[in-house]
């Protein structure tokens, strides 16, 4: 049996929660926010992916805790989709790490500078002026 999480008063983030069963569960335990990731597809062969995830462990959360979402994030539009089915923010890997591999810190911030441009461009495209006015209506679930 999970035990509530009792050993800190540090608030806790459960990364690779991928199912509303785990989800509740998090939440159930304590958890002060959960990430959606499949760690890179690395673990296991053909789980889903992060965003596809995603809208079942945010409606499961229902507001009880932060939901972050992480892998797969190359372009602005990535971000603005996450934040569209429910993010409350959007986590990087790979890309700074390229960043860093090619430029060091000049290519980390290039990294980071490219992606808020493209996020800034795809919100103005979709008549979204804040990251409140994000919503899910932006995205066609399939």
């Amino acid at each position: 049996m999970i035990k509530t999480i009792s050993i800190t008063k540090l608030p806790i983030v459960i990364k690779g929660i991928l199912t509303s069963e785990d989800a509740k569960l998090a939440v159930e335990h304590g958890a002060a926010g959960i990430i959606v990731s499949n760690h890179g597809g690395r673990q296991l062969d053909s789980v889903p992916s992060g965003i596809s995830a995603l809208p079942e462990v945010v409606e499961a959360v229902d507001g009880k805790c932060e939901v972050l979402m992480d892998g797969g994030v190359r372009r602005g539009t990535d971000v603005l989709k996450a934040l569209a089915l429910g993010a409350r923010a959007v986590l990087i890997g790979r890309p700074y790490v390229w960043g860093l591999a090619i430029g060091g810190e000049e290519g980390v911030t290039a990294v980071l500078e490219t992606l808020r441009r493209e996020l800034s461009n795809a919100m103005a495209l979709s008549g979204r002026p804040t990251i409140e006015s994000i919503d899910r209506t932006l995205v066609k679930l399939t």
